[in-house]
């Protein structure tokens, strides 16, 4: 029977969004304090013994993340009325326009389909799953 390794990092960040057409509260603009688990694997241990350092992951996903996303409005692309708008949101960090309506389940697709390969493809691991925490209480899993 063989083993498996995988390697979990923490992340936290706050940002605000608002799920277009959503039919509750989530409809108008508001703001979490996320937690996201990175799940790291790979073909083998390296030299030390460990699928990855876990500074690494922090490091470029949590760079990303700052960049992007923490302290600043994930906003959809179809989302006209806060797009014209925008100018409320950007203070001191741009508004983060997406592709997609900004739920847990597609912010954690997203990192797991488009940003974690263009992050780690010169490294010898795969981020496999994540976990996104909107709130202590609801939480997303998305895999591979």
């Amino acid at each position: 029977m063989s083993s498996y390794v995988e390697c979990i990092r923490k992340l936290t960040f706050c940002s605000g969004h608002r799920v277009l057409g959503h039919e509750g509260k989530c409809a108008n603009a508001h703001g979490h304090n996320y937690s996201i688990y990175l799940h790291a694997t790979s073909s083998g241990l390296d030299k030390l013994g460990r699928v990855i350092d876990f500074s690494i992951i922090k490091e470029k996903m949590g760079k990303w993340i700052d960049e992007n996303w923490d302290h600043t409005f994930i906003v959809s692309s179809e989302d006209h009325e806060l797009i014209k708008n925008r100018n409320i949101l950007e203070v001191n960090k741009k508004i983060f326009i997406a592709d997609f309506n900004p739920t847990a389940e597609n912010l954690a697709l997203f990192l797991l389909n488009t940003i974690s390969p263009k992050l780690f493809k010169n490294e010898n691991i795969m981020i496999s799953k994540i976990e996104l925490c909107e709130t202590e209480n609801c939480k997303v899993i998305v895999g591979l």
